[in-house]
This record gives C-alpha cells, sequence and structure tokens, in this order.
C-alpha cells in the first residue's frame, strides 16, 4: 500500500493553495479548477474544492470544520518562512516554536 496525500476540502481552492505555495515555497499542479496538488520529496498536499465532496461520499467532508489534524512542515529556516507569512496570514495559531521532539 502507499500512501498518497492528505486532502483539504475548501471553499476556495485558489486561496487555500495560494496560501500552501507561499508557505512551503512548492508550486502546485492544477488538474481542475476544483483540485489542485503540492508535492514534494515525502508527501502529497491534496487541496479539493467542496464541489468534490460527493466524488467520496455526500456530506463526508466540510471546509473549514476539522480540528483533529494538525499539518507539521520541516523548513530550514522557521523565523524566515514566519516572516514571510506575516501580514498575508491574519491569525497565527502559534509564533515560531521549537518543539521538545525537535
Amino acid at each position: 500500500m502507499d500512501f498518497v496525500s492528505v486532502r483539504i476540502i475548501t471553499g476556495d481552492v485558489a486561496r487555500l493553495v495560494e496560501f500552501y505555495e507561499r508557505a512551503t515555497g512548492v508550486s502546485a499542479t492544477w488538474s481542475t479548477e476544483d483540485f489542485a496538488e503540492l508535492r514534494t520529496s515525502s508527501a502529497t498536499l491534496a487541496i479539493g474544492s467542496t464541489r468534490t465532496v460527493p466524488l467520496f461520499a455526500p456530506g463526508s467532508a466540510r471546509p473549514a470544520d476539522n480540528h483533529s489534524v494538525i499539518l507539521e512542515f520541516l523548513v530550514d529556516d522557521v523565523d524566515s518562512v514566519h516572516k514571510n507569512l506575516t501580514g498575508f496570514v491574519e491569525d497565527f495559531v502559534n509564533e515560531p516554536t521549537t518543539m521538545p521532539w525537535g
């Protein structure tokens, strides 16, 4: 079995793709206006429109309603990434932090 991706469902694919492109420095590959992927060497972040949800099961996912997943990114310079997003991101959950596990 291959783990393929983590998919985020959103009402505004373009806005969310723009955020993750800026945050990761990775350009998205667009399949349709309803679906894009940001592929890295270790993971793929898929971003899908609410219009794609019925392809899985109607009502199986809702945008901006998940409080059970944390996406983690390893970067060379977290302060630089934070600075790049300041002003672009309205509300940070946490400031750059070195966690106990590294």
